[in-house]
């Protein structure tokens, strides 16, 4: 027969060993999340954030849903680099910053990606009013979203989309719109 202090000890023990694992877990677990959503580029990514008014956290969750922190990633269209530029997207926002045009070589550059990547950002949300309407258009392009704002299909009131009839740009918003959620709660910035 098992004694009532030889059960005690057990379930202490037990107690003990969950305790210690569920510590683990949640340090472990931020630790890992941490390795996922990384602040690789964070003094460029605020420099720029500042420079043009965007929420750092929305900044880091483009880049990492457009190239994981890949400064020479390129996608199967072509867009290049860590926000994931085009060519002729790379082309036209460098006329809208001062100084002189970086040349198409310089894409893959990470201070000359992301300030591009925030420049095409602040042209957005010079454009449209919502986040998720700036983050179609980064994805879609500016004329798919004035056309699906203007289609009472897609949008009741010509600012905001109530229907997003490409998939992978629904699935890019919710993307980004996690991936900036975890940002602000695992680093604690905007």
């Amino acid at each position: 027969m098992i004694s009532t202090k030889r059960i005690l000890k057990t379930t202490l023990a037990v107690l003990g060993v969950l305790v210690v694992l569920t510590m683990l877990l949640f340090v472990g677990g931020k630790w890992y999340l941490k390795t996922m959503y990384p602040l690789d580029y964070i003094d460029i990514v605020n420099q720029n954030a500042t420079t043009f008014s965007l929420p750092p956290s929305l900044v880091l969750a483009v880049i990492h849903t457009e190239s994981r922190f890949d400064s020479e990633a390129v996608s199967p269209v072509g867009a290049k680099g860590l926000m994931q530029l085009m060519d002729g997207t790379f082309e036209w926002i460098q006329q809208k910053l001062p100084g002189d045009p970086a040349p198409l070589s310089q894409v893959f550059e990470p201070a000359i990606n992301i300030q591009s990547g925030c420049k095409v950002l602040d042209v957005l949300f010079g454009q449209f009013e919502h986040t998720e309407t700036v983050l179609a258009a980064y994805n879609a392009g500016i004329g798919n979203v004035s056309s699906w704002l203007k289609n009472p299909d897609y949008s009741t009131d010509g600012e905001t989309l109530t229907v997003i009839p490409f998939k992978e740009t629904k699935n890019y918003i919710h993307r980004v719109l996690k991936a900036q959620k975890r940002y602000q709660t695992l680093y604690n910035i905007v």
